[in-house]
């Protein structure tokens, strides 16, 4: 047996056992297997550990250390305790692995070219005053009315007091911000305002199929277009619902073939954590699992961003502390900290908030700082940015969101669910905005400018959330919903959330095709 295949064996009784080894750590056992056995060596730990009364998660490069020089030394081997409270592990399928070949990263070889295009959470200016409100809305209203007048066959629409002043049965068109929506035996009427003057817009029964599909899917506090006619009083009756939409689009791509994972919702800190698929997801970074196949792509991957909810926290939802292994936030980001620090260096790791993270909730969030930063950063750097941000990495464009608006979509939609979190994401592309329904599941902050709209179209939407695997392609965006590393808790479960952990999006950026390697 070669000595990788030793250290395979190793690294496996390890994880069966319900440990995990640290970076010092494995890269110590890798140095003593050409004169000592790895199996025999995590034999004795997990023996010698078996009798603590407090038994860690992760085994580091001091304790085998310790551990090696004898039973008088041995002895006094001290472990600080994890703070994750150790459960009782199945042992993982074996690990499919070409050890035999020594891994050579490409990406280790490329220079890294990400760039922050635009990080509105990190200029945050809100007055939290009535007036910021209507100046945010007014906003809003401008730059989506912009977007709009963009397209063609909008370009001459009307004032809605021009609309007014039309003769009865005079066609036009007009741009308005949906200020209610009421629904009545297959008739839908809105109420829509632009800066000056408000309307209500009558959706028939006898209107094409299209135009109430359109209609029923839209929100409150959309900005649209309606294509109406003018009846003899001041009702408009609507003929078509135009939306701000993308148009079809060629990508930027990358110039080699680097690649980029998108993941999110790693949620550390609750019991429900996958941390074994999570550790084969580090050993795979690290080419140490996986088939000759996914070890080639585990070479390419230079960048690593994960789109929210790093830690579980802590009063998220209701009965939250039945289901925390550490419930303490410091420590969750702690714990976290141990796990990122084990990608490898030449690999750039983006991260931005959720709504279990620490920072603020309301959108846009600003990016992960202060002492939970510094514990992330440790031991690696690492690109904290605000909720949503706007990147390029390689000369693709990246827009990151962490995707809590899903939740007011996926209920308020017909047609929606949870399941299919990419059918919503489309909806936002649509309507050129991250989260337009105010007074829902989303809290949004009365920023002077509205940076939830979408006025560059990205290359990638990237979001997470939901928990949920989903991806597509719409009119030339690549759109991502990431999943999760949690597994089913009991809020999900009556909410109808049913999780699809450990499956990871992996985006070659010279093609923009997406590979999903599977750790669970």
């Amino acid at each position: 047996m070669s000595e990788n295949e030793k250290l395979q064996k190793a690294v496996e009784l390890t994880i069966a056992s319900g440990y995990q080894l640290d970076k010092e750590a494995f890269e110590f056992l890798s140095m003593v297997a050409a004169t000592e056995d790895p199996t025999e060596i995590m034999n004795k730990a997990i023996r010698v550990m078996a009798d603590l009364p407090d038994k860690p998660m992760f085994i580091d490069r001091r304790f085998l250390e310790q551990l090696l020089k004898g039973p008088e030394q041995s002895k006094d081997i001290i472990i600080q305790p994890c703070e994750e409270h150790t459960q009782k592990l199945t042992e993982p399928q074996p690990m499919i692995t070409e050890a035999k070949k020594l891994f050579r990263p490409y990406s280790k070889e490329v220079e890294a070219r990400i760039n922050i295009i635009e990080d509105p959470g990190a200029k945050l200016d809100s007055k939290g005053t009535v007036e910021g409100f209507l100046e945010y809305f007014r906003d809003r209203y401008k730059r989506l009315e912009k977007l709009l007048r963009q397209r063609i066959d909008v370009k001459s629409a009307a004032s809605i007091i021009d609309a007014f002043r039309a003769p009865a049965n005079t066609r036009l068109k007009i741009i308005g911000m949906v200020t209610e929506k009421r629904e009545s035996k297959q008739r839908t009427i809105l109420t829509v305002e632009d800066l000056y003057a408000a309307a209500t817009v009558l959706v028939p029964q006898n209107a094409p199929q299209e135009v109430q599909k359109k209609a029923r899917s839209l929100l409150p506090d959309q900005v649209i277009c309606l294509s109406v006619v003018k009846t003899r009083t001041s009702l408009l009756i609507a003929e078509d619902v135009i939306l701000p939409d993308v148009a079809q689009r060629t990508q930027h791509k990358a110039s080699e073939p680097v690649y980029a994972v998108l993941t999110s919702d790693m949620h550390v800190g609750s019991t429900k954590f996958t941390r074994e698929a999570f550790n084969r997801f580090i050993l795979w970074l690290n080419g140490k699992y996986g088939n000759e196949e996914l070890r080639e792509i585990a070479s390419r991957v230079k960048y690593v961003l994960i789109a929210g909810d790093i830690v579980d926290g802590i009063g998220v939802y209701p009965n939250q502390v039945k289901e925390l292994a550490v419930k303490d936030v410091y420590k969750q980001y702690r714990l976290a900290a141990r796990y990122l620090e084990q990608i490898p260096d030449y690999v750039e790791v983006v991260i931005t908030p959720g709504n279990h993270d620490a920072p603020r909730k309301a959108l846009p969030q600003p990016p992960i700082s202060g002492v939970f930063l510094e514990t992330l950063q440790e031991s690696r750097k690492i690109h904290s940015l605000g909720d949503p941000c706007f990147l390029s990495l390689h000369g693709v464009e990246v827009l990151m969101f962490h995707g809590r608006s899903l939740d007011d979509i996926i209920s308020t939609v017909p047609g929606m669910a949870y399941g299919h979190p990419e059918k919503a994401m489309r909806l936002l592309l649509q309507g050129r905005h991250l989260a337009p329904l105010y007074g829902g599941k989303t809290p949004l902050s009365p920023e002077n400018k509205d940076s939830l709209v979408i006025e560059r179209v990205p290359d990638i939407f990237h979001a997470g959330h939901v928990h949920a695997l989903e991806y597509g392609n719409y009119r030339g965006v690549l759109t991502v919903n990431s999943g999760c590393w949690q597994e089913q808790t009991e809020y999900m479960r009556r909410n109808g959330f049913m999780p699809t952990p450990g499956k990871v999006p992996v985006v070659n950026l010279e093609t923009l095709e997406v590979t999903v390697v599977p750790f669970s």
